[in-house]
Protein backbone atom coordinates (compact mmCIF):
# COMPACT_ATOMS: atom_id res chain seq x y z
CA UNK A 1 0.00 0.00 0.00
CA UNK A 2 1.19 3.37 -0.60
CA UNK A 3 1.05 6.15 1.71
CA UNK A 4 2.63 8.94 0.13
CA UNK A 5 0.93 12.40 0.54
CA UNK A 6 0.55 14.31 -2.84
CA UNK A 7 -0.88 17.76 -3.09
CA UNK A 8 -3.29 16.73 -5.76
CA UNK A 9 -3.99 12.89 -7.04
CA UNK A 10 -5.12 13.28 -10.69
CA UNK A 11 -7.17 10.54 -12.50
CA UNK A 12 -6.68 9.87 -16.22
CA UNK A 13 -3.77 11.02 -18.32
CA UNK A 14 -5.64 12.62 -21.05
CA UNK A 15 -5.12 16.05 -22.15
CA UNK A 16 -7.29 17.63 -18.95
CA UNK A 17 -5.09 15.54 -16.39
CA UNK A 18 -1.78 15.95 -18.24
CA UNK A 19 -2.58 19.73 -18.44
CA UNK A 20 -3.52 19.69 -14.61
CA UNK A 21 -0.05 18.10 -13.57
CA UNK A 22 2.46 20.26 -16.11
CA UNK A 23 0.73 23.35 -14.70
CA UNK A 24 1.37 21.54 -10.61
CA UNK A 25 4.52 20.22 -11.29
CA UNK A 26 6.15 23.20 -13.29
CA UNK A 27 5.45 25.40 -10.01
CA UNK A 28 6.85 22.72 -7.73
CA UNK A 29 3.86 21.13 -6.34
CA UNK A 30 3.54 17.49 -5.68
CA UNK A 31 0.61 15.66 -7.46
CA UNK A 32 0.56 11.95 -9.43
CA UNK A 33 -1.71 10.56 -12.22
CA UNK A 34 -3.05 7.99 -12.96
CA UNK A 35 -3.92 6.54 -16.03
CA UNK A 36 -5.55 3.11 -16.38
CA UNK A 37 -4.01 2.24 -20.09
CA UNK A 38 -1.12 0.17 -19.16
CA UNK A 39 0.88 2.02 -22.76
CA UNK A 40 -0.67 4.80 -23.69
CA UNK A 41 -1.27 8.52 -22.30
CA UNK A 42 -3.34 11.09 -23.88
CA UNK A 43 -7.03 9.32 -23.81
CA UNK A 44 -8.83 9.85 -26.55
CA UNK A 45 -6.09 11.85 -28.00
CA UNK A 46 -3.37 9.26 -27.75
CA UNK A 47 -2.19 7.84 -30.78
CA UNK A 48 -1.99 4.06 -31.39
CA UNK A 49 0.72 2.33 -33.07
CA UNK A 50 0.25 -0.72 -35.21
CA UNK A 51 3.33 -2.18 -36.73
CA UNK A 52 4.77 1.39 -37.47
CA UNK A 53 1.34 3.02 -38.81
CA UNK A 54 0.10 5.17 -36.43
CA UNK A 55 -3.68 5.89 -35.59
CA UNK A 56 -5.44 9.06 -34.47
CA UNK A 57 -8.44 8.14 -32.68
CA UNK A 58 -11.11 10.64 -33.78
CA UNK A 59 -8.52 13.26 -35.70
CA UNK A 60 -7.29 16.35 -33.62
CA UNK A 61 -6.74 19.38 -35.22
CA UNK A 62 -4.53 21.14 -33.06
CA UNK A 63 -6.04 24.69 -33.19
CA UNK A 64 -7.53 26.74 -30.50
CA UNK A 65 -8.77 30.51 -30.01
CA UNK A 66 -7.04 30.47 -27.08
CA UNK A 67 -3.34 32.09 -27.11
CA UNK A 68 -2.66 30.31 -23.95
CA UNK A 69 -3.32 27.12 -25.27
CA UNK A 70 -1.54 28.00 -28.63
CA UNK A 71 1.47 28.69 -26.47
CA UNK A 72 1.31 25.51 -24.36
CA UNK A 73 1.23 23.52 -27.16
CA UNK A 74 4.51 24.90 -28.57
CA UNK A 75 6.19 24.95 -24.56
CA UNK A 76 5.58 21.51 -24.91
CA UNK A 77 6.22 20.20 -28.05
CA UNK A 78 6.30 23.17 -30.23
CA UNK A 79 9.48 21.71 -32.47
CA UNK A 80 7.42 18.65 -33.48
CA UNK A 81 4.00 20.58 -34.85
CA UNK A 82 3.37 20.39 -38.45
CA UNK A 83 1.50 23.43 -40.32
CA UNK A 84 -0.77 21.01 -41.89
CA UNK A 85 -3.25 22.10 -45.05
CA UNK A 86 -7.57 21.87 -43.84
CA UNK A 87 -9.63 19.43 -46.08
CA UNK A 88 -13.08 17.65 -45.43
CA UNK A 89 -15.32 16.75 -47.88
CA UNK A 90 -19.31 14.93 -47.25
CA UNK A 91 -19.86 12.17 -49.09
CA UNK A 92 -24.02 12.15 -50.21
CA UNK A 93 -25.67 10.60 -52.96
CA UNK A 94 -22.45 9.00 -54.18
CA UNK A 95 -21.21 12.50 -55.04
CA UNK A 96 -18.43 14.21 -52.85
CA UNK A 97 -19.12 17.75 -51.65
CA UNK A 98 -16.45 20.13 -50.09
CA UNK A 99 -17.35 20.90 -46.39
CA UNK A 100 -17.94 23.48 -45.80
CA UNK A 101 -20.29 23.52 -48.59
CA UNK A 102 -19.51 25.71 -51.70
CA UNK A 103 -22.41 27.05 -53.02
CA UNK A 104 -21.73 26.60 -57.06
CA UNK A 105 -20.42 23.01 -55.98
CA UNK A 106 -23.35 21.95 -54.17
CA UNK A 107 -25.79 23.40 -56.97
CA UNK A 108 -24.33 22.10 -59.83
CA UNK A 109 -23.55 18.35 -57.91
CA UNK A 110 -27.55 18.60 -56.28
CA UNK A 111 -29.12 19.82 -59.38
CA UNK A 112 -31.59 22.83 -60.10
CA UNK A 113 -34.37 21.16 -58.89
CA UNK A 114 -32.85 20.21 -55.46
CA UNK A 115 -31.38 23.73 -55.27
CA UNK A 116 -34.18 25.31 -54.93
CA UNK A 117 -35.96 23.49 -52.83
CA UNK A 118 -33.05 23.82 -50.11
CA UNK A 119 -33.54 27.55 -50.68
CA UNK A 120 -37.18 27.72 -50.21
CA UNK A 121 -36.79 25.60 -47.11
CA UNK A 122 -34.39 27.64 -45.80
CA UNK A 123 -36.23 30.85 -46.25
CA UNK A 124 -39.25 29.31 -44.88
CA UNK A 125 -37.15 28.11 -41.40
CA UNK A 126 -36.02 31.87 -41.66
CA UNK A 127 -39.64 33.41 -41.86
CA UNK A 128 -41.18 30.69 -39.45
CA UNK A 129 -38.30 29.29 -37.04
CA UNK A 130 -39.11 26.77 -33.96
CA UNK A 131 -39.34 29.49 -30.85
CA UNK A 132 -36.76 28.01 -28.22
CA UNK A 133 -35.47 24.96 -29.67
CA UNK A 134 -34.52 22.11 -27.50
CA UNK A 135 -33.67 19.17 -30.04
CA UNK A 136 -30.80 19.21 -32.12
CA UNK A 137 -33.04 19.07 -35.38
CA UNK A 138 -35.41 22.29 -34.65
CA UNK A 139 -32.14 23.76 -34.25
CA UNK A 140 -30.32 23.02 -37.26
CA UNK A 141 -33.86 23.22 -39.44
CA UNK A 142 -33.62 26.87 -37.40
CA UNK A 143 -30.16 27.62 -38.96
CA UNK A 144 -30.50 25.55 -42.61
CA UNK A 145 -33.92 24.86 -43.33
CA UNK A 146 -35.68 21.01 -43.56
CA UNK A 147 -33.93 19.83 -46.77
CA UNK A 148 -30.63 20.98 -46.18
CA UNK A 149 -31.11 19.43 -42.78
CA UNK A 150 -32.30 15.97 -44.08
CA UNK A 151 -29.88 16.24 -46.91
CA UNK A 152 -26.45 16.77 -44.82
CA UNK A 153 -26.99 16.47 -40.80
CA UNK A 154 -29.66 13.95 -40.23
CA UNK A 155 -27.82 10.68 -41.20
CA UNK A 156 -24.51 11.16 -39.99
CA UNK A 157 -25.70 12.88 -36.48
CA UNK A 158 -28.19 9.99 -35.97
CA UNK A 159 -24.99 7.91 -36.81
CA UNK A 160 -22.55 9.32 -34.33
CA UNK A 161 -25.94 8.91 -31.31
CA UNK A 162 -27.63 5.76 -32.67
CA UNK A 163 -30.87 7.89 -32.09
CA UNK A 164 -33.59 10.20 -33.08
CA UNK A 165 -32.31 13.81 -33.81
CA UNK A 166 -35.48 14.57 -32.17
CA UNK A 167 -34.05 12.68 -29.09
CA UNK A 168 -30.88 14.59 -29.06
CA UNK A 169 -30.26 18.38 -27.31
CA UNK A 170 -29.52 21.28 -28.94
CA UNK A 171 -26.76 22.01 -27.29
CA UNK A 172 -25.12 18.98 -29.29
CA UNK A 173 -25.76 21.55 -32.73
CA UNK A 174 -24.70 24.59 -30.47
CA UNK A 175 -21.18 23.21 -29.40
CA UNK A 176 -20.55 21.65 -32.95
CA UNK A 177 -22.09 24.11 -35.50
CA UNK A 178 -22.68 27.57 -33.40
CA UNK A 179 -21.63 30.18 -35.59
CA UNK A 180 -21.65 28.55 -38.77
CA UNK A 181 -24.85 29.05 -40.67
CA UNK A 182 -26.01 28.83 -44.30
CA UNK A 183 -24.93 32.58 -44.92
CA UNK A 184 -22.08 32.53 -43.54
CA UNK A 185 -21.10 29.17 -45.55
CA UNK A 186 -22.08 31.60 -49.05
CA UNK A 187 -20.24 34.18 -47.86
CA UNK A 188 -16.93 32.29 -46.86
CA UNK A 189 -16.89 30.71 -50.27
CA UNK A 190 -17.52 33.98 -52.47
CA UNK A 191 -15.46 36.11 -50.55
CA UNK A 192 -12.74 33.85 -48.56
CA UNK A 193 -11.29 35.27 -45.65
CA UNK A 194 -7.82 34.87 -44.07
CA UNK A 195 -6.83 32.98 -41.20
CA UNK A 196 -6.34 36.74 -39.32
CA UNK A 197 -9.82 37.60 -39.96
CA UNK A 198 -11.82 38.45 -37.20
CA UNK A 199 -14.90 36.81 -38.87
CA UNK A 200 -12.88 33.63 -39.52
CA UNK A 201 -15.46 30.75 -38.29
CA UNK A 202 -13.48 27.76 -36.77
CA UNK A 203 -14.79 25.44 -39.16
CA UNK A 204 -13.83 27.81 -42.00
CA UNK A 205 -9.66 27.72 -40.73
CA UNK A 206 -7.49 27.01 -43.61
CA UNK A 207 -4.77 25.51 -41.61
CA UNK A 208 -3.77 23.99 -38.40
CA UNK A 209 -1.24 22.52 -36.42
CA UNK A 210 -0.38 18.81 -36.16
CA UNK A 211 2.15 16.64 -34.26
CA UNK A 212 4.56 14.83 -36.52
CA UNK A 213 3.64 10.80 -35.23
CA UNK A 214 0.01 12.00 -34.20
CA UNK A 215 -1.21 13.74 -30.89
CA UNK A 216 -0.09 10.95 -28.93
CA UNK A 217 3.38 12.28 -29.18
CA UNK A 218 3.00 15.95 -27.44
CA UNK A 219 1.16 13.88 -24.39
CA UNK A 220 4.40 11.62 -24.19
CA UNK A 221 6.42 14.57 -23.97
CA UNK A 222 4.56 16.35 -21.76
CA UNK A 223 3.85 13.19 -19.44
CA UNK A 224 8.15 12.85 -19.68
CA UNK A 225 8.73 16.80 -18.69
CA UNK A 226 5.87 16.07 -15.50
CA UNK A 227 8.52 13.36 -14.55
CA UNK A 228 11.35 15.93 -14.55
CA UNK A 229 9.87 18.15 -12.41
CA UNK A 230 9.09 15.78 -10.02
CA UNK A 231 5.50 14.62 -10.88
CA UNK A 232 4.55 11.09 -11.24
CA UNK A 233 2.24 9.66 -14.31
CA UNK A 234 1.94 5.59 -13.94
CA UNK A 235 0.52 3.94 -16.13
CA UNK A 236 -1.75 0.59 -15.69
CA UNK A 237 -3.68 1.64 -12.76
CA UNK A 238 -7.40 1.46 -12.53
CA UNK A 239 -8.96 3.64 -10.27
CA UNK A 240 -11.80 1.89 -7.88
CA UNK A 241 -12.25 4.05 -4.95
CA UNK A 242 -12.27 7.73 -3.53
CA UNK A 243 -12.45 7.84 0.00
CA UNK A 244 -12.69 11.32 1.56
CA UNK A 245 -11.34 10.88 5.41
CA UNK A 246 -12.86 14.25 7.34
CA UNK A 247 -10.55 13.90 10.11
CA UNK A 248 -7.32 14.38 8.16
CA UNK A 249 -8.94 16.48 5.04
CA UNK A 250 -6.94 13.96 2.57
CA UNK A 251 -8.26 11.99 -0.23
CA UNK A 252 -7.21 8.11 -0.22
CA UNK A 253 -7.26 7.00 -3.73
CA UNK A 254 -7.57 3.10 -4.21
CA UNK A 255 -6.35 1.56 -7.57
CA UNK A 256 -5.40 -1.85 -9.00
CA UNK A 257 -1.81 -2.01 -10.62
CA UNK A 258 0.20 -4.38 -12.42
CA UNK A 259 -0.33 -7.69 -11.40
CA UNK A 260 -3.58 -7.24 -9.58
CA UNK A 261 -1.74 -5.16 -7.01
CA UNK A 262 -3.91 -2.57 -4.81
CA UNK A 263 -2.24 0.40 -4.51
CA UNK A 264 -3.45 3.95 -2.56
CA UNK A 265 -2.58 7.36 -2.57
CA UNK A 266 -3.33 9.95 -0.12
CA UNK A 267 -3.86 13.97 -1.76
CA UNK A 268 -5.56 16.83 -0.75
CA UNK A 269 -7.29 17.50 -3.44
CA UNK A 270 -8.67 14.85 -6.40
CA UNK A 271 -8.73 15.82 -10.11
CA UNK A 272 -10.96 13.70 -11.56
CA UNK A 273 -11.34 13.00 -15.33
CA UNK A 274 -12.88 10.07 -15.80
CA UNK A 275 -16.57 9.74 -16.62
CA UNK A 276 -18.50 11.12 -13.68
CA UNK A 277 -20.91 8.23 -13.50
CA UNK A 278 -17.92 6.12 -12.55
CA UNK A 279 -16.36 8.29 -10.16
CA UNK A 280 -19.75 9.04 -8.16
CA UNK A 281 -20.19 5.47 -7.75
CA UNK A 282 -17.00 4.90 -5.98
CA UNK A 283 -16.96 8.18 -3.87
CA UNK A 284 -17.04 7.65 -0.04
CA UNK A 285 -18.99 8.60 1.69
CA UNK A 286 -21.48 8.22 -0.22
CA UNK A 287 -23.15 11.63 -1.64
CA UNK A 288 -26.52 12.05 -1.25
CA UNK A 289 -28.84 9.29 -3.47
CA UNK A 290 -30.25 12.45 -5.44
CA UNK A 291 -27.18 12.85 -7.25
CA UNK A 292 -26.06 8.92 -7.40
CA UNK A 293 -28.76 8.80 -8.97
CA UNK A 294 -28.14 11.30 -11.79
CA UNK A 295 -24.65 10.16 -11.92
CA UNK A 296 -26.28 6.72 -12.74
CA UNK A 297 -28.56 7.98 -15.43
CA UNK A 298 -25.83 9.40 -17.81
CA UNK A 299 -25.09 8.02 -20.97
CA UNK A 300 -21.80 8.04 -23.12
CA UNK A 301 -21.94 6.77 -26.74
CA UNK A 302 -18.47 4.57 -27.84
CA UNK A 303 -16.88 4.00 -31.26
CA UNK A 304 -14.11 2.36 -33.19
CA UNK A 305 -11.87 2.44 -35.71
CA UNK A 306 -11.01 -0.23 -38.29
CA UNK A 307 -7.18 1.08 -39.86
CA UNK A 308 -6.84 -0.26 -43.07
CA UNK A 309 -2.92 -0.41 -44.72
CA UNK A 310 -3.68 -0.24 -48.76
CA UNK A 311 -1.30 0.88 -51.54
CA UNK A 312 -1.45 4.51 -51.54
CA UNK A 313 -3.63 5.22 -54.29
CA UNK A 314 -4.07 8.94 -53.96
CA UNK A 315 -8.02 8.51 -53.85
CA UNK A 316 -8.40 11.14 -51.46
CA UNK A 317 -6.47 14.02 -49.56
CA UNK A 318 -8.84 14.58 -47.37
CA UNK A 319 -8.08 14.81 -43.43
CA UNK A 320 -11.42 13.04 -43.54
CA UNK A 321 -14.68 13.05 -45.17
CA UNK A 322 -18.08 12.25 -43.24
CA UNK A 323 -20.35 9.23 -44.70
CA UNK A 324 -24.00 11.05 -45.24
CA UNK A 325 -25.02 7.77 -47.01
CA UNK A 326 -27.29 5.23 -44.64
CA UNK A 327 -26.50 2.32 -47.17
CA UNK A 328 -22.86 1.88 -45.30
CA UNK A 329 -22.44 2.12 -41.44
CA UNK A 330 -19.17 3.75 -41.35
CA UNK A 331 -19.39 7.45 -40.05
CA UNK A 332 -16.30 8.86 -41.00
CA UNK A 333 -13.36 7.84 -42.74
CA UNK A 334 -10.02 9.57 -42.02
CA UNK A 335 -6.92 9.57 -43.90
CA UNK A 336 -3.54 9.78 -41.53
CA UNK A 337 -0.97 10.48 -44.35
CA UNK A 338 -2.83 13.75 -45.01
CA UNK A 339 -2.82 14.42 -41.28
CA UNK A 340 1.17 14.05 -41.37
CA UNK A 341 3.23 11.78 -43.46
CA UNK A 342 5.25 10.51 -40.62
CA UNK A 343 2.18 8.77 -39.39
CA UNK A 344 2.92 5.81 -42.41
CA UNK A 345 6.22 4.51 -42.76
CA UNK A 346 6.15 3.22 -45.81
CA UNK A 347 5.90 5.96 -48.45
CA UNK A 348 4.30 3.87 -51.09
CA UNK A 349 1.53 3.07 -48.56
CA UNK A 350 -1.50 4.76 -46.98
CA UNK A 351 -3.65 4.15 -43.67
CA UNK A 352 -6.96 5.19 -43.38
CA UNK A 353 -9.34 5.12 -40.50
CA UNK A 354 -13.03 4.06 -40.70
CA UNK A 355 -14.71 5.26 -37.90
CA UNK A 356 -18.18 3.26 -36.65
CA UNK A 357 -20.33 4.47 -33.75
CA UNK A 358 -21.85 2.30 -31.37
CA UNK A 359 -22.68 1.21 -27.65
CA UNK A 360 -19.85 -0.52 -25.72
CA UNK A 361 -21.76 -4.41 -26.07
CA UNK A 362 -23.76 -4.12 -29.40
CA UNK A 363 -23.63 -6.13 -32.16
CA UNK A 364 -20.80 -4.03 -33.98
CA UNK A 365 -18.83 -2.95 -30.72
CA UNK A 366 -18.71 -7.04 -29.77
CA UNK A 367 -18.08 -8.29 -33.77
CA UNK A 368 -14.47 -10.34 -33.91
CA UNK A 369 -12.11 -8.19 -35.51
CA UNK A 370 -11.97 -9.72 -38.74
CA UNK A 371 -15.51 -9.89 -39.11
CA UNK A 372 -15.16 -6.02 -38.39
CA UNK A 373 -12.12 -5.76 -41.43
CA UNK A 374 -14.07 -7.58 -43.84
CA UNK A 375 -16.37 -5.00 -43.09
CA UNK A 376 -14.57 -2.09 -43.58
CA UNK A 377 -13.16 -3.37 -46.81
CA UNK A 378 -16.58 -3.72 -48.15
CA UNK A 379 -17.26 0.04 -47.22
CA UNK A 380 -14.62 1.59 -48.08
CA UNK A 381 -14.96 -0.10 -51.79
CA UNK A 382 -19.17 1.58 -51.67
CA UNK A 383 -17.95 4.86 -50.70
CA UNK A 384 -15.26 4.65 -54.10
CA UNK A 385 -12.40 5.31 -51.60
CA UNK A 386 -10.40 2.41 -52.63
CA UNK A 387 -10.62 -1.77 -53.79
CA UNK A 388 -11.21 -4.04 -50.67
CA UNK A 389 -8.96 -6.64 -53.07
CA UNK A 390 -6.06 -4.28 -52.09
CA UNK A 391 -6.37 -3.94 -48.32
CA UNK A 392 -2.99 -5.43 -46.86
CA UNK A 393 -3.87 -5.14 -43.24
CA UNK A 394 -5.66 -4.08 -40.60
CA UNK A 395 -6.56 -3.75 -36.93
CA UNK A 396 -9.30 -2.64 -34.98
CA UNK A 397 -9.02 0.08 -31.99
CA UNK A 398 -11.84 0.35 -29.75
CA UNK A 399 -12.97 4.19 -27.74
CA UNK A 400 -14.94 3.50 -24.86
CA UNK A 401 -17.10 6.52 -23.98
CA UNK A 402 -16.03 8.88 -26.56
CA UNK A 403 -18.86 11.17 -26.10
CA UNK A 404 -21.19 11.66 -23.32
CA UNK A 405 -24.77 11.80 -24.65
CA UNK A 406 -26.71 14.80 -24.91
CA UNK A 407 -30.18 13.97 -24.46
CA UNK A 408 -33.01 15.22 -22.85
CA UNK A 409 -31.90 14.97 -19.32
CA UNK A 410 -28.56 14.84 -19.46
CA UNK A 411 -28.64 18.72 -17.93
CA UNK A 412 -30.47 18.29 -15.09
CA UNK A 413 -28.32 15.08 -14.05
CA UNK A 414 -25.20 17.00 -14.15
CA UNK A 415 -27.15 20.42 -12.52
CA UNK A 416 -27.70 18.21 -9.50
CA UNK A 417 -24.27 16.42 -9.59
CA UNK A 418 -22.67 20.06 -9.31
CA UNK A 419 -24.88 20.99 -6.43
CA UNK A 420 -23.87 17.68 -3.96
CA UNK A 421 -20.03 18.15 -4.92
CA UNK A 422 -19.72 21.92 -4.55
CA UNK A 423 -22.08 21.17 -0.86
CA UNK A 424 -20.08 18.03 0.02
CA UNK A 425 -16.80 17.66 -2.02
CA UNK A 426 -14.97 21.24 -2.25
CA UNK A 427 -11.62 19.86 -2.81
CA UNK A 428 -12.50 17.16 -5.78
CA UNK A 429 -12.08 19.11 -9.22
CA UNK A 430 -14.16 17.62 -12.26
CA UNK A 431 -12.10 17.97 -15.68
CA UNK A 432 -12.33 17.01 -18.94
CA UNK A 433 -14.92 15.70 -21.33
CA UNK A 434 -16.33 13.20 -19.55
CA UNK A 435 -14.88 14.17 -16.07
CA UNK A 436 -17.78 17.10 -16.57
CA UNK A 437 -19.90 15.26 -19.11
CA UNK A 438 -19.72 18.36 -21.62
CA UNK A 439 -18.58 18.11 -25.07
CA UNK A 440 -15.17 19.81 -24.79
CA UNK A 441 -12.67 19.36 -27.36
CA UNK A 442 -9.32 19.02 -26.61
CA UNK A 443 -8.27 22.75 -26.09
CA UNK A 444 -11.25 22.73 -23.93
CA UNK A 445 -9.99 20.15 -21.54
CA UNK A 446 -6.60 21.52 -21.54
CA UNK A 447 -8.02 24.87 -20.26
CA UNK A 448 -10.61 22.61 -17.79
CA UNK A 449 -6.64 21.14 -16.17
CA UNK A 450 -4.64 24.49 -16.72
CA UNK A 451 -7.41 26.64 -14.38
CA UNK A 452 -7.61 23.64 -12.01
CA UNK A 453 -4.27 23.58 -11.50
CA UNK A 454 -4.41 27.67 -10.65
CA UNK A 455 -7.16 27.17 -8.60
CA UNK A 456 -5.08 24.72 -6.10
CA UNK A 457 -1.95 27.23 -6.69
CA UNK A 458 -4.17 29.78 -4.93
CA UNK A 459 -5.78 27.91 -2.47
CA UNK A 460 -8.95 29.63 -3.90
CA UNK A 461 -11.30 29.17 -6.77
CA UNK A 462 -10.46 31.96 -8.75
CA UNK A 463 -11.71 30.44 -11.82
CA UNK A 464 -14.83 28.95 -12.52
CA UNK A 465 -13.74 26.12 -15.05
CA UNK A 466 -17.30 25.43 -15.77
CA UNK A 467 -17.54 28.26 -17.94
CA UNK A 468 -15.46 27.03 -20.30
CA UNK A 469 -16.78 27.12 -23.55
CA UNK A 470 -20.02 28.09 -21.93
CA UNK A 471 -20.62 29.98 -24.89
CA UNK A 472 -20.64 26.95 -26.92
CA UNK A 473 -17.95 27.33 -29.76
CA UNK A 474 -16.70 24.52 -31.31
CA UNK A 475 -16.42 26.18 -34.70
CA UNK A 476 -15.40 29.49 -32.77
CA UNK A 477 -14.31 32.75 -34.72
CA UNK A 478 -11.32 34.29 -34.90
CA UNK A 479 -7.73 33.23 -36.02
CA UNK A 480 -5.82 30.48 -33.41
CA UNK A 481 -4.72 32.14 -30.49
CA UNK A 482 -6.87 35.51 -30.78
CA UNK A 483 -7.63 35.31 -27.39
CA UNK A 484 -5.65 36.47 -24.47
CA UNK A 485 -8.31 36.40 -21.84
CA UNK A 486 -8.20 32.54 -20.38
CA UNK A 487 -11.63 31.75 -22.22
CA UNK A 488 -13.43 34.18 -20.01
CA UNK A 489 -13.15 31.69 -17.06
CA UNK A 490 -12.28 34.42 -14.89
CA UNK A 491 -15.78 34.46 -13.02
CA UNK A 492 -15.50 34.04 -9.65
CA UNK A 493 -16.94 30.23 -8.99
CA UNK A 494 -19.39 31.28 -6.81
CA UNK A 495 -21.88 32.72 -9.14
CA UNK A 496 -21.89 30.02 -11.35
CA UNK A 497 -22.68 27.05 -9.05
CA UNK A 498 -25.62 25.13 -9.78
CA UNK A 499 -25.63 26.09 -13.93
CA UNK A 500 -25.74 23.92 -15.95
Amino acid sequence: MEHSIFKAVIVGGGPAGLTTAYELSKHGVSCVVLESDPEYVGGISRTVNYKGYRFDIGGHRFFSKSREIEDLWTEIDGNDLLIRPRSSRIFYGGQFYTYPLKPYEALSKLGIGESMHCVLSFLAARLNPTQDPKTFEDWVVNQFGERLFQIFFKTYTEKVWGMNCREISADWAAQRIKGLSLAAAIQHALRPRTGDSPDVVKTLIDSFRYPRRGPGMVWEVCAEKVRRHGGAVLLGRKVTGCRFDSARKLWAITCRGAGGKIEEYWAEHLVSSMPVRELLAQIQPQLPPSAVQAAAALRYRDFLTVGLILPDNQRFSDNWIYIHDPRVKVGRVQNYKSWSPEMVPDSSCCSYGLEYFCFEGDELWSAPDHQLIDLAKKEIEQVGLAKGQDVRDGCVIRQKKAYPVYDDRYQDCVRVIRGALAAHCPTLHLVGRNGMHKYNNQDHAMMTGLLTARNILSGARAYDVWSVNQDAEYHEEGSAGAKTEERAATVPLGTAVGAA
